[in-house]
């Protein structure tokens, strides 16, 4: 395990890279953070190592020759944390703040997980294995998230899979579970 020490400063993690996504809003009064959602993403699909999840999440898309992109670039979507497949780590929205990354969902018979979660993008897609230092850096933020938000626990960290069933399919079958779970608190 790393010795690294993640902090929480004012709902934003200190030291990493900060991007504002202008897609999120308030939480309903009163709503404790109380859940954690594991997702994955690359735009397009199975490509890595570009700046259009970045450019997504900030409505930066713009007008292509690759037809997927040009799709969905009128949506409003966000998470609170992306982490490439190098490992690098990108804000998008405070904890606080109720990111749109969860779209139709339930977990445990309550409605709108976005109201109560925090949703985590990883850079990657169901058929094609996560890195080791994703894995790394994931166990750290979810830690630091622990730490920070006493509501969350190791039941308390899903998949969008689990929270959206039949409607998505991230992080995949690939995603090591087990794994993540030795690596955190």
């Amino acid at each position: 395990m790393h010795n690294i020490y993640m902090k929480i400063n004012n709902h934003l993690l200190e030291d990493i890279k900060l991007l504002s996504s202008p897609n999120f809003d308030d939480r309903p009064l009163n709503t404790e953070i109380s859940l954690v959602v594991i997702h994955s993403i690359s735009l397009p699909p199975t490509v890595f190592g570009n700046n259009y999840v970045e450019d997504f999440f900030l409505n930066n898309l713009m007008e292509t020759n690759i037809d997927y992109l040009n799709n969905i670039k009128g949506m409003k979507v966000s998470s609170h944390i992306y982490i490439k497949r190098n490992g690098e780590i990108i804000q998008f929205v405070p904890f606080d703040k109720r990111a749109w990354h969860a779209g139709r969902s339930s977990y445990k018979n309550i409605e709108n997980c976005n109201d109560y979660s925090i949703g985590i993008e990883l850079e990657g897609c169901d058929d094609i294995a996560y890195e080791n230092i994703q894995y790394i850096k994931l166990s750290e933020i979810i830690n630091c998230l622990v730490d920070t938000y006493l509501k969350i626990n190791s039941d308390r960290i899903v998949s969008h899979s689990d929270i959206a069933p039949g409607r998505k399919t991230d992080p995949g079958p690939l995603f090591d579970w087990k794994r993540l779970k030795t690596m955190i608190k």
